[in-house]
């Protein structure tokens, strides 16, 4: 019989120990969903790193973090993620710690030769519920075909934006002026909720319900639906909107007001018998502890492109089921960083559900390789057992196909953030 020696039973392709990130390049996609904005991490054993900065983010915000990296263990996460996370911030500002802490895991796996939801704590379930999002139709019978079609395809989750957006050009729906009606609920330039003066009427809400209601009789009752997109308008008139939306059995609403109002959303909450949510905005796991300790939210729902990546995100998931309220994640994103969601799925016994925004883009599937085709089956993603974020390599050809014509940089060099410093420490 052959001794077995150590040199069989570990991975010899790195020495992690010695392992060093030498280069960080980039490559920003358009339409696959959105826009993103692909990270990539060398490093001197020749293994890649992958991660994904959150949708229509800018590039800048990683690739200022390059001279931060370079000579960095990637296996050193909460190390390199310390050093880094001072330069995001909520929203899309978090996109670029976020994504490079994705970078970090997929690394770290792959120079262990373990998924990266081992590295988060190990694994609750062998697959993760998907829910495709819809964006508005102007017709209920039209976002009850479209829903269909998603139920047919095996989504066993759906969500829906109904908002504002259906009610403009409705006489009588809507308090604004028309200024606002011109403008539409979100263009530019952004003004917060409570400042807008937008209010929905009796009117409007009734054409509200009654959209959903029509929605509800064509698919059933059985299928899970959230709501999402619901527009600038004040707290009274989500209170009007949510009582409305009571009898639909909804899985949740979303993004009523902003995450920042507390006491706001602990309002709408203790008044409306439908889950409240939000979160995808909100960086860091110690933001989200206002909203938990009011009570004021049902559903936690950070987009780990911007909450600090896989260990911050999980780090979130165990403090909201400390206080009973289940994890879901927002996400519209490639399969990049969709893998680093299935792994915080995997390992965060709360788990809600993962959001998808591609379910009307085929050619989201092959932008990677080592994946099932299509990567979503029967409404779910199977948690993968290969090393780092689970996938085998990215397809340059889809990629490059689905290039940013205005930027279509394909990781090109990025020397001219080599030396980019600055004295960092936050303190005297």
């Amino acid at each position: 019989m052959t001794e077995v020696g150590l040199e069989d039973r570990i991975n010899t392709r790195t020495r992690s120990s010695e392992l060093r990130i030498t280069d960080l390049r980039v490559a920003k996609l358009d339409g696959v969903p959105m826009k993103h904005t692909i990270i990539r991490l060398d490093t001197n054993q020749g293994i890649t790193g992958w991660g994904e900065v959150r949708d229509q983010a800018s590039a800048t915000y990683a690739l200022m973090l390059k001279s931060r990296l370079v000579g960095e263990n990637p296996c050193n996460i909460e190390k390199v993620f310390r050093k880094i996370r001072q330069f995001g911030g909520h929203g899309r500002q978090g996109g670029g710690v976020s994504g490079i802490e994705m970078a970090l895991m997929d690394l770290a796996g792959k120079a262990y030769d373990v998924p990266a939801y081992m590295l988060a704590g190990g694994k609750y379930r062998d697959e993760i519920l998907v829910y495709a999002d819809t964006p508005s139709r102007r017709s209920a019978e039209e976002m009850g075909q479209v829903l269909l079609e998603r139920m047919d395809r095996g989504f066993k989750m759906l969500k829906m934006d109904v908002g504002l957006s259906l009610l403009m050009d409705i006489p009588g729906a809507v308090v604004a002026s028309d200024a606002q009606r011109a403008r539409r609920p979100k263009d530019r330039p952004f003004t917060m909720h409570p400042f807008t003066g937008v209010h929905i009427t009796k009117s409007g809400v009734d054409h509200l319900v009654d959209y959903v209601a029509q929605v509800r009789e064509m698919i059933g009752y059985e299928m899970p639906v959230a709501v999402d997109h619901f527009g600038y308008m004040d707290v009274e008139s989500a209170i009007r909107l949510g009582r409305g939306l009571e009898p639909f059995g909804l899985e949740w609403l979303e993004d009523l007001i902003p995450w920042q109002y507390t006491e706001q959303w602990r309002q709408i909450t203790d008044a409306i018998a439908v889950p409240t949510c939000t979160g995808e905005d909100i960086y860091l796991a110690e933001n989200f502890k206002p909203l938990l300790d009011r009570q004021a939210i049902r559903v936690a729902h950070p987009d780990p492109a911007s909450a600090g990546g896989i260990l911050e995100t999980k780090r979130i998931a165990d403090l909201a089921q400390t206080y009973g309220v289940p994890t879901a994640l927002h996400l519209a994103a490639t399969p990049i960083a969709t893998m680093a969601c299935v792994a915080i799925g995997a390992a965060s016994e709360t788990f809600y559900a993962l959001e998808h925004h591609a379910a009307d883009v085929p050619e989201w599937n092959h932008l990677v390789t080592g994946l099932p085709d299509p990567i979503i089956q029967n409404g779910h993603i199977k948690v993968p057992e290969t090393p780092g974020l689970g996938f085998g390599d990215i397809d340059e050809e889809a990629f490059k196909a689905a290039l940013d014509p205005r930027d279509p940089a394909f990781f090109e060099e990025t020397t001219i953030w080599d030396d980019e410093a600055s004295y960092d420490r936050q303190w005297g």
